[in-house]
């Protein structure tokens, strides 16, 4: 074989990995696209929001409802984690949660992080 044809050779076994891995990254992707029930123990007992997600490829946005209106949310998926950032314009300023969950089917588990501390929350797709 000539040098040429083995780097050619080499060059495209290279793409075929890498396009493989990246094909098998997206497929162990959670599905987390829907409607979805979220419960967190509050301090007058728990509370239900309303989290509807569009999701595309390891990429999420979507919009959390609950007593506090409804507010933007944008997030990732790796694997079956899932993170998303919700945001709300208060009378002190701005409010941050920072929520980060383990997706199982049509159930996720995790916990919300706020100046205030942590809470944990369940969710499940409706």
């Amino acid at each position: 074989m000539t040098k040429t044809f083995k780097s050619m050779l080499l060059a495209l076994s290279c793409a075929i990995v890498v396009f493989g891995a990246a094909r098998l990254k997206a497929a162990d992707q959670a599905s987390v696209a829907g409607t979805w029930e979220i419960t967190s123990e509050g301090r007058n007992g728990p509370q239900t929001q309303t989290l509807t997600i569009q999701q595309d490829g390891g990429t999420i946005k979507g919009t959390l409802s609950g007593r506090m209106g409804d507010t933007p949310i944008t997030g990732t998926v790796d694997g079956n984690t899932i993170k998303f950032q919700v945001k709300r314009e208060t009378p002190n300023g701005t409010f941050t949660m920072d929520y980060t969950a383990t997706v199982d089917g049509d159930s996720m588990k995790g916990k919300t992080h706020t100046e205030r501390g942590d809470h944990d929350f369940t969710g499940k797709r409706k």
